[in-house]
């Protein structure tokens, strides 16, 4: 199908203008949506089964960190169907994105993604975060709605490279989870971001090793 010929084209490219971003992508984003809404309704991926729904919950939303996606290696954790991940390595096909997912069914339907998607800068890790044996490898790790940052840092912080980041998408409410960070991290910058067509206020909280006395 011609993408400018897909009902949520014209919905899709005032999303993706509004996060700055090239129209070019919108064809495989709208590819990866028909096939997440293809597979949900046999493997139950997500909650979220509206198409409409999808796309600015799931699609635009992910997005809206790209302004803070400069590192050229992501390792997504509990990625579920790939969010995060699969919208960030379309927009960014130079950097590394490493798609981590221990539920089976989860994982299959990001192996089969990555192939039709044609997704050459993406792989899939069938594991728990904790039992990725890759310490060090990673210049950020993200984890949309896997956990508390202190919880996000507990399964996957020995992913990072030693200046490495934690890129952690989050409501208005932060102190807390700020707070039970361990003398080990260090926020480094709060960002507000905008998801268009939603009302619900969104913060990505980047997070990196303490620096050492």
């Amino acid at each position: 199908m011609n993408p400018e010929n897909h009902p949520l084209h014209a919905d899709l490219c005032r999303g993706l203008d509004a996060l700055a971003l090239d129209r070019q992508h919108a064809g495989k984003l709208l590819d990866y949506l028909d096939l997440l809404v293809r597979w949900n309704k046999t493997y139950n991926l997500t909650a979220i089964r509206d198409p409409n729904d999808m796309l600015g919950k799931h699609l635009l939303d992910s997005l809206a960190m790209h302004p803070y996606f400069t590192q050229a290696s992501l390792a997504d954790l509990g990625t579920g169907p790939g969010l995060p991940g699969i919208p960030l390595a379309i927009i960014r096909p130079e950097a590394s994105v490493s798609l981590v997912e221990s539920n089976g069914k989860k994982a299959r339907f990001l192996r089969e993604a990555v192939r039709q998607l044609g997704l050459e800068n993406a792989r899939v890790i069938e594991s728990r975060a904790e039992a990725v044996a890759e310490e060090g490898c990673y210049a950020a790790i993200t984890a949309r709605a896997m956990d508390r940052l202190a919880g996000i840092l507990a399964v996957g912080g020995h992913l990072l490279a030693p200046d490495g980041v934690l890129l952690a998408m989050k409501g208005p409410r932060i102190a807390d989870e700020i707070a039970e960070l361990d003398a080990r991290w260090q926020v480094r910058a709060v960002h507000p971001l905008h998801v268009p067509g939603l009302d619900a206020e969104r913060q990505l909280v980047v997070v990196g090793h303490a620096a050492r006395p």
